[in-house]
C-alpha cells in the first residue's frame, strides 16, 4: 500500500476521474437525446405508411379488421398474448382500436379487396366496396366499382377546388366589403351624415344581392359533390352508406406495391404539410401552424436581435461603468430566468390591453366594443416572446464584444477612426459569430415556448392566415396557430387521444426540423464569420 500511495495520489492530481466523469456525463446526455429524438422520428415517420388490413375472423363472434399496432402478453395468463388492431369505422363501433385475444382468432387472412376511406369525419373506415349510387339509383356494383369511384373522387376533388376558389375569392372580398360599409354606417351615424348612410345603404344592398347569387353557386356546386354515396360493407354484416364528397382518399393497401405505397406515402405527407387540419386538428394538415410558428419566429427576431445588440452595444462601449450598470446586467440575467408564463402576463397587461386598446381607441373607434389589436394576435405574441428571449441576445452579445482584442480597438482609433467607425468596421464584425450564437439560442427558446402563446394570441384554428392577398396583407392583429400549442392541444385536450397520438408525434417531428433548420442557418452563417475574421479572439 505504501508503493501504491504515490500513483493514487497522482492520478486524482491529473484530473484523470473528472475526465472521465465529464465524458461521461457529456456521452449521457447526447445518449438521451438522441434516444428522444428517435423516439419521435421512429413513431412520427412511420405514421403515413398505408399499413395492410388484417381480417382476423374469431372463433366466437363476427369477424374483425384494422391495422396491427401491438402485441403484448395477457397481463396473469403466461404464455399467452393479444393483439391491438386500429379497427376505425368510430362511428359504427364507438372505438377505433380493439384488442384481441390470440387463442380467440380461428383465422388470420389479408384479403385483397379490403378498403382504407380516410374521411373527412369519423376518421377511417375499414371495408369492403359493395355498390355506388348517384342519389337513389344503383350507379355500379361489382366489377369496375374501384374504376369508378376513382373517377368519382377526382370529380368531386375539382368540384371542392372550385368551392374553395370560390369561397377564399369572390365570396371573401365580398364579406370583407360588407364588413367595411358596415364599420363605414357606425361612423356616418356618429357624424348624422344622411345623404352619404342612403348612399352606403344601396351599395350594400347591391353587395349582398352579389352576395346572394355566389351563395346560390356554392349551394349548386355543394348539391353536386352530394349525389354520389358508396355503400360499404363493414368486417361484419353490416353496411353503410358514405358520401364521396366525405372521403378525402381511398385505396387498397393490400394490393399495393411497394412504390405504389411509396406515392401514397409522399402524398399524404404533403397533405400534412401543405393542407388545413380536420376533425379537431386529430385529421388533415397543420399548414397553419406551421405557417404561423415560422411568421411568429421571424417577427420575434426582427423586434428581439436588434435591440438586444443595440443595448449590449451600449452598455459595453458607451455606458459609464458603475453601480448603475452592473444593476442593469443583474436584472437582464435575473430576467433569463423569469417563468415564461410571467413574460405573458405581462404581455397581456401591456400589449393587449395598454398599447392595444389604446390603438383601438384611437384608429379603430367604430370597430368598438368588438376589438381589433385590443385582444390576442400574432404581433403581441411575437413581442411578447421577444422580451422574453432578448436577455439572451443582450448576455451572448456583450460576451462577443469583450471578446474583442483591446489591440483591435486601439490600432481602430490609432489610425484616426471614430469611436463609432470602430465599432462598425472591427468591433461589431469581428463579434458577429458570437453574436449569432445568441441568435440561435434565443431563436430555439422562442419557438418552442407555448405558455406565453395560450394568452396573447394563439388559438385551437384559425380560420385565416395573418398574411394574404387582401390589403393590407399582413394582418398583425390577428389571432394564429402554433405547432407548440398544436402539439398541446392534440395531445392532451383530443376528445380521442387514443388515436391522436401519432400526430402529437408527427408534430413534433415537425417542430423539431424547423428548429433545427434555423439553428444549422444560423450556425453556417457564424461559422463563415468565424472563418472571416480568425484574426480576433473567440
Amino acid at each position: 500500500m505504501e508503493t501504491n500511495k504515490p500513483t493514487v495520489m497522482k492520478f486524482w492530481q491529473r484530473g484523470d476521474p473528472f475526465i472521465w466523469l465529464t465524458g461521461g456525463a457529456l456521452a449521457l446526455c447526447l445518449a438521451m437525446i438522441a434516444g428522444l429524438v428517435g423516439i419521435i422520428v421512429y413513431y412520427g415517420a412511420g405514421v403515413f405508411w398505408p399499413q395492410d388490413l388484417t381480417l382476423l375472423r374469431l372463433k366466437d363472434g363476427p369477424p374483425v379488421m384494422g391495422k396491427l399496432m401491438d402485441r403484448q402478453p395477457i397481463p396473469g395468463a403466461a404464455g399467452h398474448y393479444r393483439v391491438q388492431l386500429k379497427v376505425g369505422n368510430r362511428d359504427a363501433y364507438g372505438q377505433d382500436f380493439r384488442w384481441v385475444d390470440e387463442d380467440a382468432i380461428a383465422e388470420r387472412g389479408t384479403p385483397a379487396e379490403a378498403v382504407v376511406f380516410e374521411r373527412v369525419e369519423w376518421g377511417d373506415m375499414h371495408g369492403f366496396i359493395a355498390a355506388l349510387y348517384e342519389e337513389d339509383r344503383l350507379l355500379a356494383k361489382g366489377e369496375g366499382v374501384w374504376e369508378i369511384l376513382q373517377e368519382l373522387l377526382d370529380q368531386v376533388g375539382e368540384l371542392d377546388e372550385r368551392i374553395h376558389t370560390l369561397e377564399r375569392g369572390e365570396l371573401d372580398k365580398l364579406n370583407r366589403a360588407i364588413d367595411d360599409l358596415r364599420l363605414q354606417e357606425r361612423r356616418l351615424q356618429r357624424e348624422q351624415n344622411d345623404a352619404q348612410l342612403v348612399a352606403n345603404e344601396v351599395r350594400r344592398q347591391a353587395l349582398w344581392d352579389e352576395h346572394e347569387a355566389l351563395s346560390g353557386r356554392l349551394d349548386e356546386l355543394r348539391e353536386q359533390q352530394e349525389r354520389w354515396e358508396v355503400e360499404v360493407a363493414l368486417a361484419g354484416s353490416e353496411t353503410r352508406r358514405v358520401k364521396v364528397a366525405a372521403i378525402v382518399r381511398a385505396y387498397r393497401p393490400n394490393l399495393m406495391g411497394v412504390g405504389a405505397k411509396v406515392q401514397t406515402y409522399l402524398s399524404k405527407g404533403w397533405e400534412f404539410v401543405a393542407g388545413e387540419p380536420r376533425e379537431s386538428n386529430t385529421e388533415g394538415g397543420i399548414f397553419p401552424a406551421l405557417f404561423g410558428t415560422v411568421m411568429m419566429v421571424m417577427l420575434m427576431s426582427l423586434a428581439a436581435v436588434p435591440f438586444g445588440v443595440l443595448a449590449a452595444l451600449y452598455l459595453r462601449e458607451y455606458a459609464r461603468q458603475g453601480l448603475l450598470v452592473r444593476l442593469v446586467r443583474i436584472a437582464v440575467n435575473n430576467l433569463a430566468g423569469v417563468p415564461s408564463i410571467v413574460f405573458g402576463m405581462f404581455g397581456l397587461g401591456f400589449f393587449v390591453y395598454g398599447i392595444g386598446g389604446s390603438i383601438d381607441q384611437l384608429f379603430y373607434a367604430d370597430a368598438l366594443p368588438t376589438p381589433t389589436f385590443g385582444t390576442g394576435g400574432i404581433l403581441w405574441a411575437s413581442l411578447t416572446l421577444a422580451l422574453l428571449t432578448v436577455p439572451v441576445v443582450i448576455v451572448a452579445t456583450e460576451e462577443s464584444l469583450a471578446a474583442v482584442p483591446r489591440e483591435m480597438r486601439e490600432g481602430a482609433l490609432a489610425l484616426g477612426a471614430t469611436k463609432f467607425q470602430m465599432i462598425w468596421s472591427v468591433v461589431l464584425p469581428s463579434a458577429l459569430p458570437g453574436i449569432l450564437t445568441g441568435v440561435i439560442l434565443a431563436t430555439a427558446r422562442g419557438a418552442g415556448e407555448v405558455a406565453p402563446l395560450m394568452i396573447t394570441g394563439v388559438v385551437k384554428l384559425a380560420p385565416d392566415l395573418p398574411l394574404d392577398a387582401f390589403a393590407p396583407f399582413f394582418h398583425l392583429e390577428r389571432k394564429f396557430m402554433h405547432l407548440g400549442f398544436h402539439i398541446y392541444d392534440v395531445g392532451f385536450q383530443s376528445p380521442n387521444v387514443e388515436a391522436a397520438r401519432p400526430m402529437v408525434y408527427t408534430t413534433a417531428l415537425l417542430l423539431l426540423t424547423i428548429v433545427l433548420l434555423l439553428n444549422l442557418t444560423a450556425i453556417v452563417v457564424r461559422n463563415k464569420l468565424r472563418r472571416k475574421y480568425a484574426t480576433a479572439a473567440f
